[in-house]
């Protein structure tokens, strides 16, 4: 049977931020539901808290209130440790930059998540090296983050949010350094695996070309989420 349960849940998100005695709101009571193998673009001027938004909903963030419910569990409940582990497993998370581990080549920095969760090292260095010819980079996979170019970069962090087949991609830009070409090539294979693998996507993007793809759009706004068509 078809599995209905919503990918991500996240309730009445707020996010207060305090500096002194000047107070932020970036997020007031933001409530979003992302289906299993769909795709859900955000779009909206900045400052309106789409960066805020993917950081709660990675669990990088703690929401001043609310909650986020990934694979059964509110991250928002999670000790640091456990939401670190539950976001390794079920969470992809591509940021507009400092998404690769400098030190390691791109075919360590794809097989670092499955490392580090436990995963014997020749079935994670053969999962990298299909996902990183898939983004066609088969043949960078020896060089640092250092000795790539921007788009290059972007594509290594896309195959490793990807490592680990997680119920969710979520990703800030995640074509911003990449041609027209090139953008199109990861936009399809982000459509073939959420296909295939019945990933959900949220990407927040300014890129027409990306929002396009989405199945569902969206527009922030003074930090809460309305329906964009």
């Amino acid at each position: 049977m078809e599995d209905t349960t919503p990918a991500l849940q996240a309730r009445d998100l707020h996010q207060i931020y305090q500096e002194r005695e000047v107070e932020t709101v970036a997020l007031r009571g933001t409530d979003l539901v992302v289906e299993p193998a769909s795709w859900t673009s955000i779009m909206g001027p900045s400052g309106s808290g789409k960066s805020t938004l993917l950081h709660v909903l990675a669990g990088l963030l703690r929401p001043s209130a609310g909650s986020v419910i990934v694979g059964g569990k509110d991250l928002t409940r999670l000790d640091p440790g456990e939401r670190a582990r539950h976001r390794r497993r079920h969470i992809g998370v591509v940021m507009q930059r400092d998404n690769l581990h400098p030190l390691l080549n791109a075919r360590a920095n794809v097989a670092l998540p499955l490392r580090l969760d436990g995963q014997r090292r020749r079935r994670a260095y053969q999962r990298a090296d299909l996902l990183l010819a898939e983004v066609g980079l088969a043949d960078r996979s020896r060089h640092r983050p250092g000795q790539l170019s921007g788009g290059e970069a972007q594509r290594v962090a896309i195959a490793t949010a990807l490592a680990a087949r997680p119920r969710v991609l979520l990703a800030d830009e995640p074509t911003g350094e990449l041609d027209e070409a090139m953008t199109e090539r990861v936009l399809d294979l982000l459509d073939d695996l959420r296909k295939r693998e019945s990933l959900a996507i949220l990407t927040v993007t300014h890129n027409p070309q990306v929002a396009q793809r989405a199945d569902r759009r969206l527009v922030m706004r003074d930090g809460k989420v309305d329906d964009g068509d």
